[in-house]
């Protein structure tokens, strides 16, 4: 039977990675969300061709994250999979992040997954059934220095899928947490070379992680049936807690 998967961000990085492993099941249906990068999320659309829809909204947005959920449910009549990846980075001192650098880190990595979990709930508690995987960061698990704003709101999606899997369990519906170290992706793409060879040098396995690291795990959860509330961290040793 089709699994309808919503994947957030999923034009570029970590997200377009997940895509590209879900869709190796032709049976899925993949809905691939993007906001401001059309070019990449056509050219998604166009290597993976008819079990992949993109889908543009803001999960800023309420408004627009309702209407992504209702036309889905409407179209599909289900969501099985919630997969909340879409979100940013900054680099800077904690003196020097002001309001509007704080409120656009909430709103787009905390309040962004809470508007879209929030939205496809309903259909999930009615089916009894469901699978929401939040990708989070290393640094919500330990902070990171100099990104004070980005681990905090990283931090608050590990506790709110922390939470949610103990309220939502009942109707058979899992959460998790993918919490990813240095991946090698365009968001870390400002690291120097030099700093990139630190990394591989604290990391046990001395090496850096790829998209495709992040995906297989995210297959595997999807697969595993008794797994939840749990954070999962793939990042070759570099921290372990």
């Amino acid at each position: 039977m089709s699994k309808i998967i919503l994947i957030t961000g999923a034009s570029r990085g970590i997200g377009r990675g997940i895509a590209e492993e879900l869709a190796k099941n032709k049976e899925n249906i993949i809905i691939a969300n993007y906001n401001k990068s059309e070019k990449e999320a056509m050219e998604l659309k166009e290597n993976l061709k008819e079990n992949v829809e993109i889908y543009k909204a803001d999960i800023t947005k309420k408004v627009e994250v309702d209407n992504m959920i209702n036309y889905i449910i409407n179209t599909y009549g289900k969501i099985d999979i919630l997969i909340n990846n879409a979100g940013i980075s900054e680099f800077k001192m904690f003196t020097d992040i002001t309001e509007d650098d704080w409120n656009k880190m909430i709103a787009t990595n905390l309040t962004g997954a809470f508007f879209t979990t929030k939205s496809v709930i309903e259909n999930m508690i009615h089916n009894k059934s469901g699978c929401i995987i939040n990708i989070s960061s290393i640094w919500g698990m330990v902070g990171g220095s100099c990104e004070v704003h980005y681990s905090a709101s990283k931090a608050g999606l590990i506790g709110m899928s922390k939470a949610l899997a103990k309220e939502l369990g009942p109707s058979n519906i899992r959460v998790n947490v993918i919490a990813p170290g240095y991946i090698d992706t365009e968001m870390n793409n400002e690291c120097s070379d030099e700093t990139i060879e630190e990394v591989k040098e604290e990391t046990p396995l001395r090496k850096i992680g790829k998209p495709d690291d992040i995906s297989k795990c995210v297959k595997w959860l999807i697969e595993d049936e008794f797994t939840t509330g749990q954070v999962i961290s793939p990042n070759g040793g570099w921290i372990i807690v």
